[in-house]
């Protein structure tokens, strides 16, 4: 299950009061769910070399992670962010903040960075990109941080899962490390491979396909791999997710 712990689109802040956990906690036991994640704030850039903005980022983030600890919940996924100067700054950056961050909220949750779609200054839309983040954040902070596999993000970003299916996971092991991975976002894709645009589409409706989703959900090496979906929520909501999520069940063979 993936939530947000506040409202994504503005700064505001909010903690999360000990009843409210509880409550959470005791409805959650109630389910079947087995791993819990929150997403962050999308205003959240920590790669930003503007001095205000990244402060104001590092607060927000802060209070993410605070809040994700309260709740109990296994993990936090963040976007890279933009570097908006020069790359190699932008990571530096971000991968600082990250070990300030980590280091100021101990605990147990596990932060996992996304893959991006790529395009203009934003970070992590390659392997490479993604390794060289996690290898930039001081120990013992590393060790808490993990990858989250978005299948619309690195469609885009260039890694053909339809007729490389294989070889990106190869790739994807030698230079992040399967080790690394926590979590995986499953979304089909409006646009093509390579785009480099963030565009999410229905399961096997967009292209992406039935093919990908279907090795995926039968690959025995992702099985322990919490999946969810970001899917277009149409008309109504529930009745697209629960659609999507059957979907994703009827391609286990």
């Amino acid at each position: 299950m993936q939530i947000f712990t506040k409202m994504a689109n503005r700064w505001a802040e909010r903690e999360c009061l000990e009843d409210e956990c509880e409550t959470f906690q005791t409805a959650l036991a109630e389910t079947e769910v087995t791993a819990t994640c929150a997403h962050d704030s999308y205003l959240i850039n920590l790669a930003s070399p503007d001095p205000v903005l990244r402060a104001r980022s590092l607060e927000s983030f802060i209070g993410e992670l605070k809040r994700s600890e309260a709740l109990r919940l296994d993990y936090l996924v963040s976007h890279p962010g933009n570097f908006m100067d020069e790359r190699a700054a932008g990571i530096a950056r971000n991968a600082e903040a990250i070990g300030i961050v980590l280091e100021r909220v101990p605990g147990h949750v596990r932060l996992l960075l996304e893959l991006t779609a790529g395009g203009g200054t934003v970070l992590g839309s390659t392997f490479e990109d993604m390794a060289g983040l996690i290898a930039a954040i001081p120990e013992p902070s590393r060790a808490r941080v993990g990858v989250c596999f978005d299948t619309a993000h690195v469609f885009a970003a260039g890694y053909d899962l339809i007729s490389d299916y294989d070889g990106v996971w190869a790739r994807f092991d030698d230079v992040v490390g399967r080790e690394r991975l926590g979590m995986m976002h499953l979304n089909d894709s409006k646009v093509p491979l390579g785009s480099k645009r963030d565009r999410h589409e229905l399961i096997g409706e967009g292209a992406i396909g039935e093919a990908p989703f279907r090795r995926i959900m039968n690959d025995d090496r992702l099985a322990s791999i919490p999946k969810v979906i970001e899917t277009p929520k149409l008309d109504d909501a529930e009745a697209a997710d629960r659609r999507m999520l059957e979907r994703l069940r009827n391609f286990v063979d």
